[in-house]
């Protein structure tokens, strides 16, 4: 059974630009990385689990606010090159990045010393436009901007945007 992950594609309109708003990874391994590192605020789940509301406490835990409430997309689950299964929302609002912290998780680092330390699981975040994120967002995560791009596209010609 392959690993199950759900997270939270916040979205907004600016001058009639969308932005999406995404992470990036804390930790050693990640430092020097940027383009093709960041993500979604996500999470792991247990088959069973409702992937919405995993989505919504991942989305709070690593960004120290609640998740803005607006109109949701859900998308069809999207495998990653790592076999997980990512299921992902998108909400349109808007999140001011003042204040925003993560929770942290524990590191032998450097590797091999013996010494714990804890890193912060988003080290920053910030809004994209979309072609920026492209760039920016994991390989395996970039469908979710045209996922997003084509919802909206649908939405205008039938006068809705979401569910």
């Amino acid at each position: 059974m392959p690993k199950l992950s759900a997270g939270l594609l916040l979205y907004r309109v600016v001058d009639g630009a969308v932005e999406v708003l995404i992470g990036h990874p804390g930790g050693p391994f990640w430092a020097r990385k940027d383009d093709g590192a960041w993500s979604i605020p996500k999470g792991e789940y247990t088959d069973g689990d409702d992937p919405w509301t995993t989505a919504c406490r991942e989305f709070e835990e690593e960004l120290g606010k609640p998740p803005p409430v607006g109109p949701r997309i859900d998308f069809a689950p999207l495998r990653q090159p790592s076999g997980k299964i990512i299921t992902a929302f998108a909400v349109l609002g808007d999140l001011d990045l003042e204040g925003i912290f993560s929770n942290t998780f524990t590191l032998e680092w450097p590797k091999g010393s013996g010494t714990l330390r804890e890193f912060p699981e988003i080290d920053r975040a910030g809004w994209f436009s979309v072609a920026q994120a492209r760039s920016k967002l994991l390989k395996g995560q970039r469908p979710l901007l045209d996922r997003l791009t084509a919802a909206l596209e649908d939405g205008e010609r039938h006068g809705s945007r979401s569910r």
